[in-house]
């Protein structure tokens, strides 16, 4: 949910260590209405990273409640730096390079999935 209204994606949900592990690597295309949660048991500072990631991703970093907490917009492709926030947060969805400025996204706004409460 953003000022502009509600966002509707499917996304692909990363619970095991394996899915976690692959996330997105080596996806050549991801459709504008399509991401994936990496949801976590308990809130903790999240680190993600690009490595074998072929296309650019936008990150929101989402806390229990599923406010966004941090936005960080067109990772780049391959790259091994590590990519974080510091807040703790319960889940990271990955979406599209570019798809969080589109769509209005922003620090602040809410994502609504059982993974967060409210």
């Amino acid at each position: 949910r953003t000022a502009g209204g509600r966002h509707w994606l499917n996304i692909y949900l990363a619970q095991t260590d394996a899915q976690q592990e692959q996330g997105l690597m080596f996806v050549r295309a991801l459709p504008a209405d399509e991401g994936m949660l990496f949801p976590l048991p308990t809130p903790r500072i999240m680190t993600m990273w690009m490595k074998n990631t072929l296309i650019p991703l936008d990150m929101l970093f989402i806390d229990a409640r599923g406010r966004i907490v941090c936005v960080r917009a067109k990772a780049v492709p391959q790259s091994l730096d590590f990519i974080s926030c510091d807040k703790p947060v319960k889940g990271v969805l990955e979406i599209g390079g570019g798809q969080a400025a589109a769509r209005g996204i922003v620090v602040g706004d809410t994502v609504v999935h059982a993974t967060f409460s409210r």
